[in-house]
């Protein structure tokens, strides 16, 4: 399924971002995937095969309008709909979002500190991350209890462990081989 989400999801990119719209058309296809999510009436209607394509399109035109999405997510819902992927379209925008900020060159960061991060060490952790990774880090911070001291970055599959704990097992691994 997620292949299919990244299908649509880049196909959605190449356009919105060809009209310079790729952070709106963000914003407004996940808004779009939250009202569906939030409404188990619109997945019902759009889940169901006995509903025509017209009336999906009608329901769905309605919906856009007074959400206020452009022409290219209102086509978009509807190209969704029509091939029976609605269900999909929660997944479709959250890989939206990462297909975006992929091409941007922008990177999400998870920042585990025992504790709160000063603005200093917040800018420094993103300052050495976007140096590492060469793209702009969007970081998120978390205060993680279990951690004794240090962060632990997690960059995509890639895990940066500054935590005190992994430095002490380090020093007994290499003094355990001494």
């Amino acid at each position: 399924m997620k292949s299919v989400s990244f299908q649509y999801a880049n196909a959605l990119a190449d356009i919105a971002l060809a009209q310079g719209a790729g952070d709106p058309a963000a914003r407004q296809l996940q808004d779009f995937a939250t009202t569906y999510r939030d409404s188990a009436e619109l997945q019902t209607f759009l889940g169901n095969p006995a509903v025509s394509a017209e009336d999906k399109r009608g329901v769905l035109e309605k919906i856009a309008g007074r959400m206020g999405v452009s022409r290219i997510i209102r086509n978009f819902i509807f190209v969704i709909a029509d091939h029976g992927r609605a269900h999909e379209i929660p997944e479709i925008a959250a890989a939206f979002l990462d297909v975006i900020r992929q091409r941007e060159g922008i990177t999400e960061a998870q920042v585990y500190s025992a504790v709160r991060l000063s603005e200093a060490q917040k800018s420094e952790i993103t300052q050495t991350l976007a140096r590492l990774t060469g793209k702009t880090v969007d970081p998120n911070y978390f205060i993680d209890p279990e951690l004794l001291g240090g962060v632990l970055v997690r960059v995509g599959d890639t895990v940066y462990d500054g935590s005190l704990r992994n430095r002490l097992a380090q020093m007994r691994t290499q003094l355990s081989a001494e």
